[in-house]
């Protein structure tokens, strides 16, 4: 290994937040949590839960979108929900959903800065109702069209860069925004 990649593996791993976990409840598509672990890896997020309590276990993500994010990240693996929600509540003070209820809080309006596990859920039907029962409070994405969801992967990178926002002291934001050694990929 090269001085270089080392010293840019180590950089990333300092940078790395444990204090923000996501969660995926059900997400059938390898795609979707291939793109959510992209995002994860752009913002810092090292663990990943995946719930599948309705679908078998994943045995690969989607290689494409994924870009090996899943090689850098700690993936967790639970088919039972309470055992998942124990473990995440000794790693961390809150636990949020997302889901269309009348109880639903603007994301923008809760406060992500501390230990936080963030939980996404199917595709087609959202999180499982037993879910918001076991979390601390339920967000939605604050949305203007007729249509009143995202696609999980979406919703994911917003919140996930609300966090970020969030976590990151403003004389930081620039740094992580514009290192010197970024390319862009179109």
């Amino acid at each position: 290994m090269t001085p270089e990649r080392e010293q840019r593996i180590t950089s990333v791993l300092d940078k790395r937040q444990d204090n923000l976990i996501i969660v995926l409840e059900n997400v059938f598509d390898p795609h979707n949590i291939s793109a959510v672990m992209r995002t994860c890896d752009a913002v810092g997020v090292q663990d990943v839960y995946v719930l599948n309590t309705r679908i078998p276990r994943h045995k690969k993500w989607g290689a494409k979108s994924s870009s090996s994010a899943a090689g850098w990240l700690t993936v967790h693996q639970y088919s039972d929900a309470k055992e998942c929600f124990s473990h995440l509540r000794s790693r961390v003070d809150h636990i949020f959903t997302t889901h269309l209820s009348t109880d639903a809080v603007s994301l923008y309006d809760m406060d992500l800065t501390g230990r936080v596990a963030l939980v996404f859920g199917n595709e087609h039907s959202g999180v499982s109702e037993e879910i918001p029962a076991m979390a601390d409070a339920n967000f939605i994405i604050p949305q203007v069209g007729i249509i009143r969801s995202l696609n999980i992967s979406v919703a994911c990178a917003v919140t996930l860069y609300e966090a970020f926002r969030q976590k990151t002291p403003r004389d930081n934001m620039h740094n992580a925004a514009c290192p010197s050694h970024a390319t862009a990929n179109y």
